[in-house]
């Protein structure tokens, strides 16, 4: 039955049903190639080298691993005019933000123009990204000067901190670069989207809250990044706060928000908030040169040396005990540059309607970090702001971050003692005014709105990134988030199926209140890949089914009417493993033990080639195997008509009948 072609007699018409399928027997060796390339593989990387000649593959292969080589034979004119624009808008963002990222990383200020100019480059032959902005990111900074800083002080052996954070740098592109070739880029998919948004706006509140600092002129600080360390420090010092200093910041902060407000008010005015951070260093400049306030307690950035980015190979640091801080940290800042890196080329390059390779993305943040990590220079990502600001300024290739490295290597051999008189409040303003927009409040409500665990998420991240610190807050996120898909995999979904009125279709009972369900016929509905972790639960969960739908019958139809067959719909249950098998072999005890017949119907081909191998077939009878839902219960509507009392018929005899 099942395996036969024969006519069920139904409500609305005959059907026929259909035999499901064994697949063909498959070598191991053919079935892992398939397996591993749908893991690591998946979006088929090598199909642009089939059918091409030697010379072809060569030149396919250069193209894939410096994508500048396939874009800039088609590279015009008009395309340079539009990046220089951009190049030059971001370079006026990305020098005043370098030089504060780095005072926030508590690396000498030099460092965030090092660090402007030759992963810049790196980036641009690499990356498949047209708007991404490369340079320093904040959290990625704050993530440095808080696991470096509880091993060695910034500022008691600033030369040992220096080359830890060379190290960490180098130790995050391997990381990178690493997951980029083996194509592991599923594991930076364990940081979901809420855990991002909840750990970038605590650690926005975090920067925030150590720009207070900077701010109120303060010359010690706390070295703990939570809430309330820092308001600690903040309230117990509060004889040392400098009036002066608070007025500039505060008067500095309004304009760079007024500037951004503009911008988001009249998109075409984009380059006042671009523009805005250089020209309130230049304005802050003057101030401090014209009124001497640096005698008068405003702290300033001091002597910036000049030239292009010395060599820092020799300063690794690769013995005990300070190897295992680098690497740890290498480890955690590089997984979180990824995750924003990639995650902002992804939004741009989906808004202008293009694809970005993440594995290239990989390899490309990787490749520019370990070249910088060589040339004094430490983290860098893809940072929103600076990448919006590109996007915005009409950016049409990698270029443009070929010209803001032009830009800051004119800056480095030139300009670099205009900086002289930059005040640390301006940098700090500057700071609290990009992490500002870092909160966005909406989507936490929307989060609410959609998805109350992934709001728990977000906010685990968030609460414990405030109070606790930047890495227990990651770790919290991470956790819940592994948690909950855990709990998918250990707790799959199953629901009771019902006919939709007038057709032959079988949907949720739940989410369609009108389907009707068939007396004596139980259909489970299994919305998960059967495997050990879920076992278990299952043939619980599929006995308490089985309990509740006959005390429902019972007191429904009291005994004119009991249960006489359990069909699983195993049309979601992509893979099985022995568990699994042995589960259903108990479910399949349980089922007869109460004298009741279970049904299986369209399971899929790699569930019917283990059911097949396992010798579960025979087990279950291969009639006792549908096609569809459908066919499943008009053969069981069949019986249960055939073998009413009275008539009698057996069920064997029935079947017999029916075949």
């Amino acid at each position: 039955m099942g395996n036969q072609d024969f006519v069920y007699p139904t409500a609305t018409n005959v059907e026929c049903a259909h035999r499901v399928n064994v697949p063909p027997p498959r070598p191991f060796s053919k079935k892992l190639k398939s397996d591993l390339k749908e893991t690591f593989f998946p979006d088929d990387p090598f199909r642009q080298f089939k059918n091409q000649s030697r010379w072809q593959k060569l030149v396919s292969w250069l193209q894939y691993m410096l994508p500048i080589l396939e874009w800039a034979p088609r590279y015009s004119f008009s395309f340079f005019k539009s990046d220089v624009i951009a190049g030059i808008t971001i370079a006026s963002l990305a020098i005043p933000q370098g030089i504060s990222y780095a005072k926030l990383a508590n690396l000498p200020a030099i460092l965030g123009l090092y660090s402007s100019f030759v992963p810049p480059l790196v980036y641009a032959m690499m990356g498949s990204s047209k708007d991404l902005a490369v340079g320093t990111v904040a959290v990625g900074s704050l993530l440095m000067a808080s696991m470096l800083g509880k091993a060695v002080s910034a500022h008691e052996n600033p030369k040992l901190y220096l080359h830890l954070a060379f190290t960490a740098t180098f130790f995050a592109g391997v990381l990178e670069a690493t997951l980029g070739i083996f194509r592991l880029g599923f594991i930076i998919d364990f940081l979901s989207h809420a855990t991002i948004e909840g750990f970038m706006a605590g650690a926005a509140i975090v920067v925030c809250l150590q720009q207070l600092k900077g701010i109120l002129g303060l010359e010690h600080f706390t070295t703990e990044t939570d809430l309330i360390s820092v308001m600690r420090s903040v309230f117990s010092q509060r004889h040392k706060w400098r009036w002066e200093t608070a007025v500039l910041g505060c008067s500095f902060l309004f304009l760079l928000l007024l500037a951004r407000y503009i911008s988001k008010r009249r998109p075409r005015l984009f380059w006042i908030s671009a523009a805005a951070p250089l020209m309130s260093v230049i304005l802050g400049s003057l101030i401090v040169y014209l009124t001497q306030a640096e005698n008068h307690g405003v702290q300033v950035i001091g002597h910036l040396q000049k030239g292009l980015n010395p060599l820092s190979v020799s300063d690794f640091t690769l013995t005990s005990p300070h190897l295992m801080t680098a690497l740890k940290t290498g480890i955690v800042i590089g997984i979180i540059a990824l995750a924003e890196g990639i995650a902002v080329g992804r939004s741009f390059a989906a808004f202008k309607n293009y694809h970005i390779d993440g594995n290239k993305e990989m390899v490309a943040f990787g490749m520019m970090n370990i070249a910088g990590s060589c040339t004094s220079c430490y983290l860098t990502a893809g940072p929103f702001s600076r990448s919006a600001v590109n996007v915005n300024a009409g950016c049409k290739t990698a270029v443009s971050n070929m010209v803001m490295a032009m830009a800051v290597m004119i800056t480095l051999l030139f300009l670099t003692p205009l900086f002289h008189y930059t005040p640390l409040v301006v940098l700090s303003s500057i700071i609290v005014a990009a992490m500002l927009g870092l909160l966005k409040y909406e989507s936490a409500i929307h989060l609410w709105k959609v998805d109350k665990v992934d709001f728990c998420v977000c906010m685990g991240a968030f609460l414990g990134v405030i109070f606790a610190s930047v890495e227990v807050g990651l770790s919290i996120a991470v956790g819940i988030s592994v948690l909950r898909l855990l709990l998918f995999v250990a707790r799959p979904r199953t629901s009771a199926l019902g006919n939709i009125p007038n057709s032959m279709i079988y949907r949720s009972v739940d989410q369609y209140p009108d389907a009707t369900s068939n007396p004596g016929i139980l259909i489970l509905q299994i919305d998960a890949p059967i495997y050990f972790a879920n076992t278990n639960y299952l043939r619980e969960r599929i006995s308490r089914w089985m309990d509740e739908e006959e005390d429902r019958l019972k007191k429904s139809m009291g005994d004119t009417s009991s249960l006489q067959y359990v069909i699983l719909d195993m049309t979601a249950v992509g893979g099985i493993d022995t568990s699994g098998i042995n589960m259903l072999s108990e479910v399949k005890k349980n089922v007869e033990r109460r004298g009741l017949k279970l049904v299986l119907a369209n399971p899929g081909s790699e569930v019917m080639e283990k059911l097949d191998r396992s010798r579960f077939i025979e087990l279950i009878g291969q009639e006792w195997i549908y096609l569809t839902v459908g066919e499943a219960v008009g053969a069981c509507n069949f019986m249960l008509h055939t073998c009413k009392p009275g008539n009698g018929m057996t069920n064997t005899e029935a079947r017999e009948n029916v075949v």
